[in-house]
C-alpha cells in the first residue's frame, strides 16, 4: 500500500499518482460490498470498497445517476480511505420514494442516517452536481461533523433559473411538471449498445470503457431483453421549495470546514465566483478544469485525484 505520506515525499507526485491508477486498473478489479439501510422508511443502497481502520470518505453522485459512477475515483482513494457511495433515493438500487419527495432536504436527510450508521466523525465528503450540493447542505446543517468537502459542480442551480424565481411560478412549474411526467412511460432501449450511445450523448468525452460501466449498474433488463434506467422518472421534477437563494447563503455560511470546489471549463454551468452561495463559504477554493464538462471526475480522472489526495489529506 502506499500511503499519503510517500505521495509527499516523492520527488514526482504526478507521476507517483498515474502510475498508482495505473497498477490499480491494471490488477484484477474488486467488487465493492452492497449494503442497505432504511431512512425515512425508505430501503436504500450504499456501497462499502474498504478498508477497515482508515479514515470514513464517503462519495454522493449527481441526478439522475449512480453510485458506481465513482468506481474510478473510489479504487485510488480506498489506498488512504475507508470508502462507501451512496446510491441516492430514486437512484442506483434505492427505494423510489412515494408521492416523488426528492428535494435537497431528504437527500440530507438520507446521507445523515448514513453517516450516522458509519459513525467516524468529522468525516470526508466528495460530491458531484447534486450530490455535491447535498454535500454543502450537510456541512451547513452539521458543521462540527465534517472534516473535508468537496464539491464538483454542485452548488445549486445557477441564479437566473427559474426555480428561483416567484415562489406561484415555481409551484406551477412544478405542478405541470408533475402531471406531465404522470402521463410519461418510461423509454426502454432495445439493447446495451443502444442505452450505451445515450450514455454517449449526455457526456461524448466516456470512453466505451466507461460508458459501458456506467450503462451496465444504471439499467435493469426487461423480460423482452431490453433495458431500461434504474432512476425513478419523478427525480426529475424539481421541488418548488429549498432553493431560496437566501436560506442557501445562511445555509453555506455555517460551513466550517474547507471546501474544495471543481469546475470543467466547457461545462453547461456558469462559474461560480459571483455566486453569493460560493462567496458565503469561508474556506473554500475554486479548480477550474480545462478539457472538462460537467463531469470533471470521469474527463479528467487523473487530476481530479490528485487535487483531491492532496486536499483531502491532513
Amino acid at each position: 500500500m502506499f500511503a499519503v505520506a510517500s505521495l509527499a515525499r516523492n520527488h514526482n507526485p504526478v507521476y507517483f499518482l498515474n502510475r498508482l491508477i495505473h497498477r490499480i486498473h491494471e490488477e484484477r478489479s474488486v467488487e465493492p460490498i452492497s449494503h442497505f439501510f432504511y431512512s425515512d422508511r425508505l430501503k436504500l443502497q450504499f456501497w462499502d470498497y474498504g478498508q477497515d481502520g482508515k479514515p470514513s470518505l464517503v462519495l454522493v453522485h449527481g441526478g439522475l445517476d449512480h453510485a458506481r459512477n465513482w468506481d474510478w475515483v473510489a479504487r485510488v482513494l480506498c489506498e488512504h480511505y475507508h470508502v462507501y457511495a451512496l446510491d441516492l433515493r430514486g437512484h442506483g438500487n434505492s427505494a423510489w420514494a412515494p408521492g416523488a419527495t426528492y428535494s435537497v432536504a431528504e437527500h440530507v436527510l438520507d446521507l445523515s442516517a448514513l453517516l450516522d450508521i458509519i459513525d467516524d466523525f468529522p468525516i470526508r465528503l466528495i460530491g458531484h452536481s447534486l450530490g455535491g450540493g447535498i454535500v454543502l447542505a450537510y456541512s451547513g446543517v452539521y458543521p462540527a461533523r465534517v472534516r473535508k468537502a468537496v464539491s464538483i459542480e454542485g452548488l445549486g442551480f445557477p441564479q437566473e433559473h427559474r426555480v428561483h424565481g416567484p415562489a406561484s411560478e415555481r409551484v406551477r412549474h412544478w405542478i405541470e411538471t408533475v402531471r406531465e411526467l404522470e402521463k410519461r412511460r418510461p423509454k426502454s432501449y432495445p439493447n446495451l449498445d443502444a442505452a450505451m450511445a445515450r450514455m454517449k450523448e449526455a457526456n461524448p468525452r466516456l470512453s466505451d470503457e466507461v460508458a459501458r460501466h456506467l450503462t451496465l449498474h444504471g439499467t435493469n433488463w426487461e423480460s423482452d431483453g431490453s433495458l431500461l434506467w434504474k432512476f425513478d422518472n419523478y427525480a426529475r421534477a424539481i421541488s418548488p421549495y429549498g432553493h431560496h437563494m437566501e436560506d442557501a447563503v445562511e445555509l453555506f455560511s455555517q460551513i466550517t470546514c474547507p471546501a474544495l470546489f471543481f469546475w470543467g471549463l466547457e461545462s453547461f454551468l456558469p462559474l461560480p465566483e459571483t455566486d453569493p452561495r460560493y462567496q458565503a463559504i469561508a474556506k473554500r477554493r475554486l479548480i477550474k478544469v480545462p478539457g472538462a464538462g460537467h463531469w470533471v471526475h470521469h474527463d479528467q480522472l487523473q487530476l481530479f485525484l490528485r487535487e483531491s489526495t492532496a486536499f483531502l489529506a491532513d
